[in-house]
């Protein structure tokens, strides 16, 4: 029996970059972002983490350390579309995904897109907006899709969305769900800038803000290439193992009432290829997983009552598990 190859989904092609070439391409964009972002490297090569895994990201901090900045900075330097919506209580899930008004001239339905359709989307304050505003970013940021008046719209490629929240600041809010949390890949925090730092920030916009002055990088076809590129990143099966371990753990930990998910398992995978690529190896090893881990599973974790009382945090439950469980001898690069 022939089988009908045009009816065959197309492979997606293999890239050609080598880890050198991935570790020169990243050390660009860092290097451009943090011309905004001072001295917040291991926070600003999270974040671009983030983007080579088609993930999203938690930006979760108090007003005016750089949350908006860095999104903004980030898809300047990789050429990408980037849409702000300021998530408030009056924020309707249409004026996040698009509505479908009647055109009088044609007689016929036309779709008025959102901002959700862009390339980087950051959604600041995320919770502010109600819960059923929230809600029509999750089919977005899983499916990379939205679906207005039964009409199914694909999003741009790549896409992102890169979200903020003051976590100090309750009133007025709407608590993020578990189901959405556990949609974003990543949750970091940028905190307070060091003496030094601040002396720099504030000399270097002296004159004008740096955002005003960076430039594109690379492009978003060059972005797709590399997302692409760190798939090839080799992950030996103790390592795996370690990963699964490390999650596992979460959900037999005594002070945690909700462990990390199997999405979370994946986006450590994926983020500790990343990392390998960015620190120019074609394997990964276990300190990936170990400076990873806090930022891709804390905050799929909800811990006991009691531990809350006892002002125990996810991180703090992370680094006792990290402690805890035994890291394995991996064999760096060697293939089967």
């Amino acid at each position: 029996m022939m089988t009908n190859i045009a009816s065959q989904p197309a492979q997606p092609p293999q890239s050609t970059l080598s880890g050198d070439d991935i570790k020169a391409i990243a050390d660009k964009i860092i290097v451009n972002v943090e011309r905004v972002i001072v001295g917040k490297h291991e926070e600003v090569e999270l974040a671009l983490v983030a983007v080579l895994c088609h993930g999203h990201l938690l930006i979760e901090d108090v007003p005016g350390v750089g949350k908006t900045m860095l999104a903004k900075s980030l898809a300047k330097s990789v050429g990408c579309t980037f849409k702000r919506i300021q998530f408030t209580p009056d924020l309707l899930p249409s004026d996040v995904t698009g509505v479908t008004i009647y055109n009088q001239k044609s007689g016929e339905f036309q779709f008025r897109s959102g901002p959700v359709m862009s390339q980087i989307v950051l959604a600041d304050e995320i919770n502010r907006a109600t819960p059923k505003t929230q809600s029509a970013l999750l089919e977005a940021m899983e499916e990379r899709q939205v679906t207005v008046d039964g009409h199914t719209y694909m999003l741009p490629t790549p896409f992102l969305v890169m979200a903020t929240q003051n976590p100090i600041e309750y009133e007025g809010t709407f608590p993020l769900p578990e189901a959405q949390l556990d949609r974003f890949m990543m949750r970091i925090s940028l905190g307070y800038p060091s003496r030094g730092d601040e002396l720099t920030i504030l000399s270097s916009q002296q004159l004008s803000h740096p955002i005003d002055d960076i430039g594109q990088v690379i492009s978003a076809e060059e972005v797709v290439d590399l997302q692409r590129a760190i798939r090839n990143v080799y992950v030996d099966r103790l390592v795996m193992e370690y990963i699964v371990d490390v999650a596992t753990a979460t959900r037999e930990h005594q002070e945690v009432y909700l462990g990390a998910s199997p999405r979370g398992s994946q986006a450590l995978y994926r983020a500790v290829q990343a990392r390998a690529a960015l620190h120019g190896r074609d394997y990964a090893i276990p300190d990936d997983v170990k400076a990873l881990a806090p930022a891709t599973l804390a905050h799929r974790l909800i811990v006991s009552p009691a531990a809350r009382i006892r002002n125990i945090d996810t991180r703090q439950v992370i680094r006792e598990i990290l402690d805890s469980v035994p890291v394995p001898g991996a064999r760096a690069g060697g293939r089967r």
